[in-house]
Parts: structure tokens; sequence; C-alpha cells
């Protein structure tokens, strides 16, 4: 019998009013001689036939979080102060602290870029991949094709303008230790793509893919506000309502904050050197830098109160599009026949090498240490950092998909984006460096894209649309960030308070301003410093997600079914073919008591039923089930 479609069938035949008292007559399913009613199941339900439960579908009323907008926001003040008034100070003990960090607490982030990518695997092979991130047979508000179009726009932006030139050429000229290439050969040509696409690729995608699973199930599953500290119910029970609960949640927005800052700060300096470039005016400093950050940061938080954020994500798809565009002009004016060549073995190459890339650390010397912990520590750090930003996006955008499907269009479609990007910008700039360009010398990282798009045909007007997209994708990154952290302060209200949402983003720009005044001269360094330290807390937050994750799961509805089926089918089979040999067929019927299936299985544990147990609850199931019928 399909249990799911017998509870859907039953929803059709008697309609909304009648449903609710045809669950608690539903006595006609056992399991065992544990029969399903009211007498012992919330709503008449068995743990193993609860559809699941959608946070839309309770009527909740969200509230300010003072204590936590207090606490945070007063510590964010604080260390903006610090940074303005005694900008020396905050860097000396900045170097310290990431010095520490480094030392003592790499391998943290190392481990863990390695055992969240196996997670995600293991969930998306495992039984797990079936479970839905919303309601059984709930069906996926977005098409296939519009899911994979928003995971574009999705934790990249910025960074593929800025590092997509810059990083393999750097790495061209200045070899991994572990590739043992010598600088400038097609040798270190092809390390640095292996390099650049382990920072880019799986690895990174799989932070993104653990915070997104998680609050997407626990948001459309189970009913849960989507809080970083509502992962932690399956741990902390009532807890994550207290301070501790709190505490989680503010250690995601101080994670985005500084996370989000950094790529302001990147795509701040960007701008700096496309605004010199196309103008003609001279140098601009550290003034010229904050005034940039200045005007920006008016422009997103009026998109981000004003209620024009609609034109805006408009504006956003628009700035998508001129940036493919972008990279498919460099394709087709570049070295076109080279970026082919160089796609498929830079894909094979990431994918052997990757192992031996991820093994990197301290213990192969200190050359090695340097460059893990100048590069690969600081992606790491980054993702961590961007993932509850990025985590909350592709979460709200994926109800309905398996974890199956989830995991593997998170990990691999932005991974291919990425490869795309990274194969045209980084390619072309390796292959003229190789070819006797010199795009090094008295150019900064920051002008790299510029320095690319100027030697090629028609560059006055490629680096003015460069220019723009890094404006706009600062504009939407910064709105979409503040309204997350005024979220996450507001008990996970999707439509937060606009001066709360106003007050992140005047933080989030403080930072930024604070992370290049750190740096000095180096302002990407400073800003990286920063990522760093701070990224550092959060880390312990995403191995706590990973174990709270798994108990929710191996608690699940369908986790239920699964297991019974397992051991009925095992059951059934064995005992057809020792008395039937081929000729047997399975039914399903009582048993005596200790002998079903389910002998072995508690299912009036309250780690089963009492997330269900309201009667807000059980009417939300009732709606759930009535809006899952009706998309048929």
């Amino acid at each position: 019998m399909n249990y799911k479609n017998s509870f859907k069938n039953r929803f059709r035949k008697y309609g909304l009013k009648e449903f609710s008292s045809q669950l608690n007559n539903f006595k006609k399913i056992t399991f065992g001689e544990k029969e399903v009613g009211n007498a012992s199941y919330s709503h008449g339900l068995h743990p193993g036939l609860v559809p699941g439960v959608s946070v839309d579908d309770l009527n909740l009323e969200y509230t300010l979080d003072k204590r936590t907008i207090i606490f945070a926001g007063s510590l964010i003040i604080g260390f903006i102060l610090w940074g303005l008034l005694s900008t020396d100070s905050l860097m000396s003990v900045s170097d310290s602290a990431l010095n520490w960090t480094v030392t003592n607490a790499g391998w943290i982030f190392s481990i863990l870029a390695v055992l969240v990518l196996i997670f995600m695997l293991f969930v998306a092979c495992s039984k797990y991949g079936n479970i839905p991130l919303g309601l059984d047979d709930e069906k996926p508000e977005y098409s296939f094709f519009s899911w994979i179009a928003m995971l574009f726009s999705a934790g990249m932006g910025i960074g593929l303008l800025f590092f997509g030139a810059y990083e393999p050429l750097n790495y061209l000229m200045n070899p991994s230790p572990m590739s043992k290439a010598a600088p400038e050969t097609y040798e270190a040509l092809n390390a640095s793509m292996s390099q650049t696409m382990l920072h880019w690729g799986f690895n990174a995608w799989a932070f993104y893919a653990l915070v997104g699973a998680a609050i997407g199930y626990g948001s459309y599953r189970r009913g849960r506000v989507p809080l970083l500290s509502k992962i932690f119910t399956p741990l902390l029970g009532e807890k994550t309502d207290g301070l501790f609960g709190r505490f989680i949640d503010m250690l995601a927005i101080f994670a985005t904050l500084f996370g989000t800052a950094a790529s302001l700060g990147i795509g701040a300096t960007q701008i700096a050197k496309g605004t010199q470039l196309v103008t003609g005016i001279g140098p601009i400093g550290n003034a010229g830098l904050i005034a940039i950050i200045s005007v920006l940061t008016v422009a997103f938080i009026f998109s981000a109160v004003s209620g024009v954020s609609k034109g805006v994500r408009l504006l956003s798809n628009a700035n998508m599009i001129a940036a493919f565009l972008l990279f498919l002009f460099v394709f087709l004016v570049g070295p076109t026949v080279f970026i082919l060549n160089l796609l498929p073995s830079s894909l094979m190459n990431y994918l052997a090498q990757a192992p031996s890339l991820l093994s990197a650390s301290a213990s192969w010397g200190p050359a090695v240490r340097i460059f893990v912990d100048n590069w690969t520590v600081f992606y790491w750090a980054w993702w961590i950092s961007w993932s509850p930003f990025v985590g909350m996006f592709i979460a709200r955008i994926s109800r309905g998909r398996t974890l199956r499907q989830f995991v593997t269009v998170v990990l691999v479609v932005p991974t291919i984006v990425c490869l795309f990007a990274f194969s045209i910008l980084g390619g072309t700039t390796m292959k003229m460096q190789l070819e006797g360009a010199d795009l090094v010398t008295g150019i900064g990282s920051n002008e790299l894209l510029f320095k690319l798009l100027a030697l090629l045909p028609g560059g006055s007007v490629t680096g003015i649309v460069a220019m723009l997209c890094i404006l706009i994708f600062f504009v939407t990154s910064a709105d979409s960030a503040s309204v997350v952290m005024g979220s996450l302060s507001q008990q996970g209200n999707p439509n937060p308070n606009k001066l709360v949402t106003a007050f992140w983003g005047l933080c989030l720009a403080g930072i930024a301003i604070v992370g290049l005044l750190v740096g000095k001269e180096s302002a990407i360094e400073g800003l990286q410093n920063l990522i760093i330290v701070t990224a550092l807390p959060f880390a312990f937050v995403i191995l706590g997600i990973i174990v709270s994750f798994w108990k929710d799961l191996s608690t699940d509805p369908y986790s239920i079914r699964a297991t019974f089926a397992q051991v009925a089918i095992d059951q059934a089979v064995r005992q057809g073919i020792e008395e039937h040999g081929d000729d047997f067929a399975l039914a399903v019927e009582p048993t005596e008591e200790g002998q079903g299936v389910g002998a072995d299985f508690d299912s009036r544990s309250s780690e089963l039923t009492e997330w269900y147990e309201s009667e807000e609850v059980g009417q939300a199931i009732l709606e759930g089930t009535q809006r899952v019928a009706n998309q048929d």
C-alpha cells in the first residue's frame, strides 16, 4: 500500500473540513500491533506518514530580537570605531590574531573543506537523497532551468570578475610549491588552473550546499523558521530559543558581515581603478575608496528598504546577462581555440589532482605552509563566511527539490560556471603573458581585468561594461546581505524591519572601510586577514550543522518508511523463497506483537513525534496537503 498516496487521496475524498476527523479515525494501518490512531499519535498520524510541514503554512508573528540586535550591533559598532580611531592598533591586533589562527587552527578549515564535501556526497548518494525540501509530492517552486539560472548569481558576482583574470595568472608567475613547475611555463599554466578550481569548485560549493540544505529542510519539511540556530533543534531542543540560539545567530551575522564586506571592499578597489582608467583621473586613494563605498551604500540601503528591490532584481538579472556577454566576448575575440583545449584539460587535471592539493598543509614544509595560509585557508574561510548568506538564498529557491537533486546541481552547476569563467579570463591572461604581453609589471590585481580588456578589440567599451557589472553586483550583493542579516536578527522574518536592515547595511559598509584602512597599501590583504580570523568561530557552527542535520534526516518520515520497507521486503523475500521458491507474492497484513517489521521500532518516541504535536502544526499539515493536492 502506498501510504503517501493514501493520505493524499483521503484529503481529496473528504475535503479540508472532513479531513481532520478522518485523520483521527485513520486506524486501518498497523505496524506490528501498533495501531495508528489518535490514542497513540498526534493528529492520528504515525511519524512515518507525516507529509511534512512548511513554515509558510504556520501563522507566525515575527518580533524584533532586541538582545541580538543590541549586543551584536554594539560589538560591530565598537569594532568599526576601533578601526577608524586607532587603525594601527587594530592592524597590530588583527595581524597577531591572523598569525595565531593560521598557525594553530588552519587545519580546521582544511579538514572542514574535505569533511563537508564528503558529507554532502553521502547525503546525495544515500537513501536520504530522496527526501524533498518540502512536503511529500510537492512540486518544485521554480522550473529546472529557472532554478539553474538563479544559481549562477549565487556566491560569485564580484569574485569572478576580480579573481577570474588575476588568480590563474598569479599562479603562472608564482607556481604553488606543490606543483613543482617552473614559472611562466605551460606546466605551470595547467597547474594554475587546477589550483584555482580547487578554491572555487566542489569544496567551496559544498559549504553553501550544507547550509542551504539544512535551512531549506528545516523550513519546508519541519516547519522551522529559517534561522541558523533552528538547524540545531535536534541537538539543543528548546535551547535554540535561548541564549545559545542567539549566540549561533550572532555568529552567522558576524560571518555574513565580514565575508560580504570583503567582497564589497574588493569591488570598491576595482570600481576605483575602473573609474581611473575610464575617466583618466589620477590615482584614487583610501579617501576615494571610502567615498565610493559611501555612495554605493546609500544605493543598496535605498534598494533594500524602499520597496524597489523587485526592480533591482530585474537589474541584477540584466547584469548577469551583461556579465555572460562579457565573458562570451573575451572567449570569441581572445584565444578561442586555446580556451577550448584548456577547458577539458583543466577539468580533468582538477579532478585528478584535487586529493593531492587538499592534502597540502604545513607538514609539507614552510613554503607550502605559507602558500596554503595565504590562499587556500583564506578561501575556505571566505566560503564559510558567505555560507549563511548564500545558503539562505539557495534554500529559498530550491523548495520542492529532493536532496539528491539539490546537492548534485548546487555542486556541479556553479563549478562548471567557474571552470568556464577562469578558463576564459585566466586562460586569456596566461596565454598573453606566455606570448610576450607584460600583464604584471606595474599592474595591481584590481586593474588586471581592465588591462586584459584594453588589449582586446573594443576595450574602451568593454571596460565600461565591466565596471557597470561590478557596480551592480556590489549593490545587489549588499542589498541581499543586509536583508539576510535583518532576518537573522528578527527571528527569521522574511520581510525584516527596514530600520534594522538599514542598520546592518551601514555596519557592512563600515567593516568594508575598516578592512581597507587596516590593509593600507595592500587593501585586499587587510580584508583577507579579517575574513580568516572572524570565520573561525563559525567553522565550529558548520561542524555542528553536519551532526544536527544528519540527526534530522535519520528521523525524517521518509527515512522511517525506508527503514520499514527495507526490513519488510528483506524478511518477506527470504520467507517467500524459503517457502514457495520462485512463485510467491508480497502482501500487507497484521502480525502478532513483536513479530512485525516494526517490532524493534519505537514509533511513539518523542524524538519522532514531538515536532508535529501542536494544533498549529496539525492545521499546517492540512493546509500544506491541500496546497500540494491543488498542484496536481
